[in-house]
């Protein structure tokens, strides 16, 4: 089972539009966008698409976010979502609340934790818990996505080449 990873994208449609082709060529079976889209239209480029989301702290007010969601057939898990995908316990929120992301890292609940908020990806294992940040579309060097292989929790970092 392949699964997107996508966060921070703050409504940079060119980015997003660059990431989502990288992305069907691989065929995820889902995407999961870790907050920050920033922006309702900014969703629509995700039709078509099994997408889960979360609030970011750039976000419109999560009423809205929720409404625009339920239209599209996206799946909004408010702050903190949870999936069971491949045989792993999955947690993800965006991570500007520091004290509940290390909280969520330290419970020993989830198998992986994914988050953005910082713009830098990363892929550590703390403990049994794997930490994925795919990284950012915007304000970063290099815009990057990330792509997680289930069972196995191998993480790939896709380079996003935006004109």
């Amino acid at each position: 089972m392949l699964v997107g990873v996508i966060s921070d994208t703050h409504g940079n449609q060119v980015a997003v539009a660059a990431a989502l082709r990288l992305l069907q060529a691989r065929q995820p079976e889902c995407v999961i966008h870790c907050g920050d889209i920033d922006d309702v239209s900014t969703m629509q480029l995700f039709r078509g698409i099994q997408l889960h989301l979360v609030l970011g702290n750039c976000d419109p007010p999560e009423n809205r976010l929720h409404d625009v969601a339920r239209q599209l057939g996206f799946h909004y898990h408010g702050r903190v979502g949870r999936l069971e995908l491949g045989g792993n316990r999955l947690v993800f929120l965006h991570g500007d609340d520091r004290q509940r992301l290390d909280y969520v890292i330290r419970s020993g609940a989830y198998d992986i934790v994914l988050h953005g908020h910082t713009h830098q990806r990363r892929c550590v294992l703390l403990g049994s818990t794997w930490v994925v940040n795919p990284g950012a579309l915007v304000r970063v060097a290099q815009p990057t996505i990330a792509l997680i292989h289930l069972p196995s929790r191998r993480v790939e970092f896709l380079e996003v080449a935006v004109s």
